[in-house]
């Protein structure tokens, strides 16, 4: 799919900002990029990333391979479109929490927590640059409208919303993974096994870990877990906050 807007940028990275049409005079009556990426998606959903490829998906929309290359030029940009549409818009309000910036961010954090959850598919998507697609922008929009009056620099605001969304992410990948191994893990305890494994003396804050019951064979609350990494990375925040705060307006006492 060939750009002549004089824009540079690709075709259907245009459409989906709403800047061409999205349909094309196809040879297929029907198709269009949102028939596309919509297949696609539900081919990940149902059997994972590697299950997608234009081969499959033009078999399931049954067209051409060549004919999805007038609405996507490569598999890239479709993945791009696949993971906008997977990821949706935030789905609570625009930011700027009135109940202030720590429920703003740690609500940001539950909601895409979800999505993630609910479109797993979506971590099997290496990380390639940032974010760029309309409902990615939004996200980032929301997060960084719930820190506007905080003090904390644009760039400070804008790490700070990195640093969440990775640490969202990798508790997401982690959990899902816990789940899929769900069968295996019924038939290993892991702490009493570790326990037979690992000398104490070689290996004593782990033993004390065990002792103390922070490792044993009962399934973790994964949210209860998940709440605390969130509240520590929002005390942090907190503290630089604070130091912003106070270099603006420095104790005459000190």
């Amino acid at each position: 799919m060939s750009d002549d807007s004089g824009t540079g940028l690709p075709a259907s990275l245009e459409a989906a900002w709403g800047m061409r049409s999205r349909t094309s005079p196809g040879p297929k009556p029907g198709l269009t990029l949102e028939r596309i990426v919509e297949t696609a998606v539900q081919v990940a959903a149902a059997e994972g990333m590697a299950a997608v490829s234009m081969v499959r998906i033009a078999k399931e929309l049954g067209v051409s391979t060549m004919a999805l290359y007038r609405y996507v030029a490569a598999k890239g940009e479709l993945v791009d479109l696949m993971m906008d549409a997977g990821i949706g818009l935030p789905p609570t309000g625009q930011g700027n929490d009135p109940t202030g910036w720590r429920q703003g961010l740690s609500r940001w954090a539950w909601d895409y927590l979800t999505v993630l959850r609910r479109q797993s598919w979506i971590l099997q998507v290496p990380i390639t640059g940032p974010p760029i697609t309309p409902n990615q922008i939004a996200w980032l929009e929301r997060g960084l409208a719930d820190l506007r009056d905080t003090g904390l620099t644009e760039s400070e605001k804008l790490s700070v919303i990195m640093l969440l969304s990775g640490f969202v992410r990798n508790w997401a990948s982690l959990t899902v993974s816990t789940a899929l191994a769900g069968d295996q893990r019924a038939t290993f305890r892991y702490g009493s096994t570790l326990s037979k494994l690992i000398d104490e003396q070689r290996f004593p804050a782990v033993s004390a870990a065990i002792a103390g019951g922070a490792i044993d064979d009962d399934q973790d609350d994964a949210d209860a877990e998940f709440t605390f990494g969130l509240e520590r990375i929002l005390d942090g925040i907190h503290v630089l906050m604070r130091k912003r705060h106070t270099q603006d307006f420095p104790d005459p006492d000190l």
